[in-house]
């Protein structure tokens, strides 16, 4: 038996270490990467035997595995097209000669090319090397399809390699044999191989079978991915058994999205909104659901880049052709071609979603109990579909007392109407009990009830919906007086009694306001606060201030409702009681506001002074 041996020339050595010792992070890949390689060598078979059918398979395509415990070692056995000495010699023994790259430059038939871009997976040719990270010598037995020589490839990785020619008789394709490392032992448990196989390679359209002790084969992966058949091919319950057994879940999904794009962007898409919000939706370092595969590999399942984090609770598979690898294949690459699939499948959830809004909104209503504050993050967060998303939050409306949408909102506007008026509060009692509230409701003007943290912080940075400006209540300047239908008594004229309540209130209260005014929208209060000029309403400044405790709020604007007998009889009171009364009512103002008396102390003895008056 000739024997040809080879030094690894010392670039190509140095190359080697770093691909076996730096390229690789995690030593499991390496299962994957030798069983996409068996995948490829089967699938060319099958391509060239339908030119020359003697090359084809007689028998049924499969890759098996031998694990032998005792001897630490595991053999890789395909059905595939094979290699002659001078292939191994190329493929093998020079780094980065992918025999898939290859094979598809020779293939200049556009149609088949395509076809076969579908389903080869191997395009570096690294990955073979991915072997000697648990290996201390490999071993590669191959006879290729049409020849009757078999030859056998040996290396330990680092000083080169030796081909030989061998007298057995041995069956098309391909036989890897890797002898592990003793911190690798682990890998000769057939247990841990069924495991790896699963994660990794259950996609690929090959038969993976495992040799039990018996003699007997078991097919451990399925074979099939269900993203790659025809949606109208697939049950509903099909879609609800892959979701719940993928992705550890026991509800149904609430919106099931399956879509193949094709054309300068190739790649499925099967997503799953679920019905119940996960327990750690809210962590911050939660980690997205989207497993990505490439032609049926499973690659990882930890790039944060497939689908923003406003859409982290959506789970499901993205597979494509389109994307690059690194010489790795561990870890995608930065490519533009990911972020354009990005884009496209974040606007089919939100276009799925609109739908599903639209089609029965019960049901979203519910979805969005669960999910609303956090696609409320897209409208902060997301620029580029900032206007998509809107369409689809809910908000609730005071005059509805119901979800509704924006769009909704602003259907219904009153008469003279050109603003979306809202209210940001803590919950929603204390906003429906607000005092902002009062000359809305009297004109049965629509007030959006916002009591979301993340409310306060996307309306700054959107501003508007539909060209209609976003105004707060009890932040921003605005006029209602020739808006909606007045049902209350015609307020007064402005009188001189204006500037003495005006004044007297100021001179009371001191530094504790920025300003004292009258308003135009009080009904029932005597007084409300309101945010001064360039100034920030309680429920803002509250979020800031758990932020930072170093923030401090600005002093607010008080209201006056001159039509109140309260404020009314404040001129003709003693000066002790009317300081008394002013306290009161600028403390009053600020717990119906959420917050807590600025001096309790002081607020509890002035009760009980103006108690004792009565």
């Amino acid at each position: 038996m000739d024997k040809f041996s080879q030094a690894f020339e010392a670039d190509t050595g140095k190359i080697l270490n770093i691909v076996i010792n730096s390229l690789y992070s995690d030593r499991d890949i390496f299962l994957r990467e030798l069983l996409s390689n068996a995948s490829d060598a089967i699938q060319k078979r099958r391509f060239m035997g339908q030119t020359i059918p003697d090359l084809l398979n007689p028998n049924d395509d499969q890759i098996e595995i031998i694990v032998d415990k005792k001897k630490k070692t595991i053999e890789i056995i395909d059905t595939g097209i094979g290699l002659n000495k001078k292939e191994l010699a190329e493929t093998l023994g020079t780094i980065a000669q992918s025999g898939t790259a290859n094979f598809l430059k020779e293939n200049d038939n556009e149609e088949d090319q395509k076809s076969l871009e579908q389903t080869l997976i191997g395009q570096f040719g690294v990955g073979f090397y991915s072997a000697f990270m648990v290996s201390e010598t490999v071993e590669v037995t191959s006879r290729k399809a049409g020849t009757k020589d078999t030859s056998i490839w040996e290396s330990d990785g680092q000083s080169g390699y030796s081909i030989s020619e061998s007298s057995s008789e041995f069956p098309v394709g391909t036989s890897i044999k890797l002898y592990l490392k003793k911190d690798a032992k682990n890998y000769s448990d057939s247990a841990e191989i069924q495991t790896l196989i699963k994660k990794y390679s259950d996609h690929i359209q090959v038969p993976v079978k495992i040799k039990e002790t018996n003699g007997e084969s078991k097919q451990v992966n399925s074979a099939q991915a269900l993203w790659t058949k025809q949606a109208q091919d697939i049950s509903s319950d099909e879609y609800k058994d892959f979701y719940n057994s993928n992705f550890s879940t026991f509800d149904d999904p609430f919106l099931t999205l399956h879509n193949r794009s094709e054309g300068t962007l190739e790649f499925t898409n099967l997503l799953f909104v679920p019905t119940q919000a996960p327990f750690d939706l809210f962590e911050p370092d939660r980690k997205t659901n989207i497993s990505l595969y490439i032609n049926r590999v499973f690659i990882t399942d930890d790039i944060q880049d497939i689908i923003p984090t406003w859409l982290r609770f959506v789970k499901g598979i993205l597979d494509t052709s389109s994307l690059d690898l690194n010489v790795s294949r561990e870890m995608v690459q930065n490519s533009p071609v990911l972020k354009k699939i990005s884009k496209a499948i974040t606007k089919r959830v939100i276009s799925g979603l609109k739908k599903k809004l639209t089609k029965d909104e019960v049901a979203y209503d519910a979805f969005w109990a669960n999910f609303g504050k956090v696609i409320k993050e897209g409208l902060y967060e997301d620029f580029e579909n900032r206007k998509k998303i809107a369409e689809i939050i809910k908000v609730h409306s005071h005059k509805e007392d119901k979800l509704i949408t924006l769009k909704n909102y602003i259907d219904n506007f009153t008469s003279s109407q050109e603003q979306i008026y809202y209210l940001t509060a803590d919950t929603l009692p204390q906003a429906k009990s607000s005092p902002h509230l009062e000359g809305f409701k009297a004109k049965g003007i629509d007030v959006l009830l916002m009591t979301d943290p993340i409310d306060a912080f996307w309306i700054s940075q959107m501003q508007n919906f539909e060209d209609k400006q976003f105004v707060s209540i009890s932040r921003d300047k605005y006029d209602i007086s020739s808006t909606g239908s007045d049902t209350t008594k015609p307020s007064e004229e402005n009188t001189e009694k204006d500037e003495i309540y005006t004044s007297l209130i100021k001179d009371c209260l001191g530094d504790l306001i920025q300003d004292a005014q009258i308003s135009s929208s009080l009904v029932d209060s005597p007084v409300r606060l309101i945010a001064g000029e360039g100034g920030l309403d309680f429920n803002l400044e509250r979020i800031l201030k758990a932020q930072g405790q170093d923030f401090e709020g600005s002093k607010k604007v008080i209201e006056i409702n001159k039509n109140h007998e309260l404020i009314k009889k404040l001129p003709s009171i003693s000066s002790e009681l009317q300081k008394a009364t002013c306290r009161v009512l600028y403390e009053q103002a600020r717990i119906q506001d959420g917050e807590m008396p600025a001096n309790t102390q002081q607020f509890s003895q002035d009760l009980i002074k103006l108690a004792l008056e009565i």
